[in-house]
């Protein structure tokens, strides 16, 4: 009985930690009444990627030539501002896509770009880098 008890309060501490974890990934962007922002790392995606699917999240063609990228937690259609905190290249691109997928969240990865978006501020070679993103639309 004892054992049992025990597994249900971890499943509900296990969901809690989850969604715990989900929010802050979706709300917990740092804000204030006129800017927000998030530190992470961001890495590539196109066309040419292994599980690729030929639309978006919110159907629309996916392009890896277009400034485009996939994240959690922001509006379709939302314009923000990534910086490549190595070099201070900066890029605007548009939410048409979720992404990484969750289990590279989890490794830091808060955004993923498209290949052109990427070039505009890092080689591709480099696949990973550290970013700043901030809302500008």
């Amino acid at each position: 009985m004892r054992i049992i008890y025990i597994r249900k309060s971890m499943k509900i501490l296990y969901t809690v930690v989850l969604i715990a974890v989900f929010c802050s990934i979706a709300a917990g962007i740092s804000s204030d009444a006129s800017f927000v922002y998030l530190e992470g790392l961001a890495s590539w995606y196109s066309e040419f990627s292994a599980g690729i699917k030929p639309t978006t999240a919110n159907m629309e063609m996916f392009d890896h030539d277009k400034a485009t990228c996939a994240i959690w937690g922001l509006p379709f259609d939302t314009r923000i501002e990534v910086t490549n905190l190595s070099n201070d290249r900066k890029v605007i691109v548009r939410v048409n896509d979720r992404g990484p997928a969750k289990q590279l969240c989890q490794e830091g990865r808060v955004i993923d770009l498209t290949m052109a978006a990427f070039e505009e501020i890092e080689v591709l070679e480099k696949g990973l880098i550290k970013v700043k993103i901030r809302v500008v639309e």
